[in-house]
């Protein structure tokens, strides 16, 4: 049996949780956590849960197929919970879990930097365009 140097572990640890490396698990995480749509959303079932159209309503531009498939990517992800209540027709509910409220402070954050800086952006982008 090879036996392992602390350094050698310490690599191998370093490279399984390196988001920075494609093979890594929190790169599939951060590639999630990166779509315009998973941050919107989130921000939208902030204040508690909603009807699937209450959130359309919310965040507006977003198809309801790629809400759907957003909103299905997060319950698999574990940051939303779907609950079904039985009426006619069948009443569907929207909400954070634990998970998903702890990740509420990042993606506020993220999405009132975006808002309160929106004009340098452009300022920035114009400038680059007008030189290219």
């Amino acid at each position: 049996m090879a036996t392992i140097s602390a350094a050698e572990k310490r690599e191998i640890s370093r490279r399984e949780y390196n988001a920075n490396l494609a093979e890594c698990p929190g790169h599939e995480v951060l590639a999630t956590l990166s779509d315009k749509w998973v941050t919107l959303v989130i921000s939208a079932l902030a204040d508690g849960p909603l009807r699937h159209s209450e959130v359309a309503r919310i965040v507006a531009g977003a198809s309801q197929k790629m809400l759907t498939q957003t909103l299905r990517k997060l319950e698999r992800d574990g940051l939303v919970e779907r609950s079904v209540t039985a009426a006619v027709p069948p009443r569907v509910d929207y909400e954070l879990t634990r998970l998903g409220h702890g990740l509420l402070p990042l993606q506020q954050a993220i999405k009132t930097w975006a808002e309160s800086h929106i004009e340098a952006v452009h300022g920035a982008r114009a400038r680059y365009d007008s030189a290219e």
